[in-house]
C-alpha cells in the first residue's frame, strides 16, 4: 500500500507565501474502507474555496488532499484524527487504522514539512525575509444553517498571530487596517486571535525562522458560502479576495523601508 497525498507548490519571484492547507477534500482509496466521516460532514469541516482566495501573485503551497487524511496545522501526533475528541466531537474512522498507515502518513507528514521549511529557507536566502498568509475559513452556524451569528465573538475576519514575534507588531497593525476598508469602502470586522490564534504551522514556522518573518494565520468566517451545502458565493469570495490583495502595498513597504 502506497498512500498518496495531493499538493501543489507554485514557486514566483516573491518573498511572500500563500497556504492553504486545509482547502482539500481528496481521500486515498486505500483509505476508504476505514472511513466513517460522511463527505458531507468532511466537507463543512473543510476550507473549500480557500485555494481561490490563495491565488494571489505569491508562492503557493496548497493541499489537496483532506485534514481528515493528514492534518498539516496539527502537531505530528495530532495530525491524525484518531478519536472523536480531535475532531468536533465526529468518529472519523470505522475502525482503528493499522500502524503501517499511520506509519506512511506520518512519512508523508515529516517529508511535507521538510519541504515546506526549505521553501522558507530558500525565500529567505533570497529576500532576506518572508510572509505566510496561512489562509483558512470557519463555521459559525454549527447549530444549524439558519442559525443566527453571534458577531461579537465571530469576526468575518480573524488574524491569528500569538505564534509571532513581537518585532512584527507594527506591521501586523499595518495589515489588519487594510483588511478593515475594502475599495468600495465598506467596511469589515477584523480582530486578532479572538477565534483563532494560529495553529501548528504558524507556531512551527516562527519557531524555525520568526526573526526573518511571520505568519499571518487569516480565517474568514464562512460568510462566503453555506457551510451547510457547501454552495459558494462568488462575488463574495471575490470580495474577499480582493481584500487580500490590497494588503500587498503595505507589505512591500513595510519592508522596503523598515527592514
Amino acid at each position: 500500500m502506497s498512500l498518496s497525498y495531493l499538493y501543489q507548490i507554485e514557486n514566483h519571484r516573491s518573498p511572500f507565501w500563500a497556504f492553504a492547507i486545509h482547502d482539500g477534500h481528496h481521500i486515498d482509496a486505500d483509505l476508504e474502507p476505514y472511513l466513517h466521516i460522511s463527505p458531507e460532514d468532511r466537507l463543512r469541516e473543510e476550507d473549500p474555496y480557500t485555494a481561490i482566495l490563495a491565488e494571489l501573485p505569491f508562492n503557493r503551497f496548497v493541499c489537496g488532499t483532506s485534514r481528515f487524511q493528514l492534518d498539516l496545522n496539527r502537531n505530528k501526533n495530532g495530525a491524525i484524527y484518531l478519536t472523536p475528541e480531535q475532531s468536533w466531537g465526529i468518529q472519523v474512522w470505522r475502525t482503528d487504522l493499522t500502524q503501517q498507515i499511520k506509519d506512511q502518513l506520518y512519512e508523508t507528514y515529516d517529508m511535507l514539512y521538510q519541504k515546506i521549511a526549505q521553501q522558507i529557507q530558500h525565500t529567505i536566502d533570497r529576500y532576506g525575509y518572508f510572509v505566510v498568509f496561512d489562509i483558512h475559513s470557519y463555521n459559525a452556524r454549527r447549530d444549524g444553517p439558519t442559525t443566527i451569528i453571534d458577531k461579537v465573538n465571530n469576526p468575518q475576519i480573524n488574524i491569528g498571530t500569538a505564534h509571532n514575534h513581537i518585532k512584527w507588531r507594527e506591521l501586523t497593525s499595518a495589515f489588519m487596517a487594510m483588511l478593515r476598508t475594502g475599495k468600495d469602502g465598506q467596511t469589515y470586522d477584523v480582530r486578532e486571535n479572538v477565534k483563532f490564534k494560529g495553529g501548528f504551522l504558524s507556531s512551527y514556522l516562527n519557531e524555525q525562522f520568526g526573526d526573518y518573518g511571520c505568519v499571518f494565520s487569516i480565517e474568514f468566517r464562512k460568510d462566503f458560502m453555506n457551510e451547510w451545502t457547501g454552495e459558494v458565493f462568488p462575488q463574495k469570495l471575490q470580495e474577499y479576495k480582493q481584500l487580500l490583495m490590497q494588503t500587498i502595498d503595505s507589505l512591500e513597504s513595510y519592508f522596503a523601508y523598515e527592514r
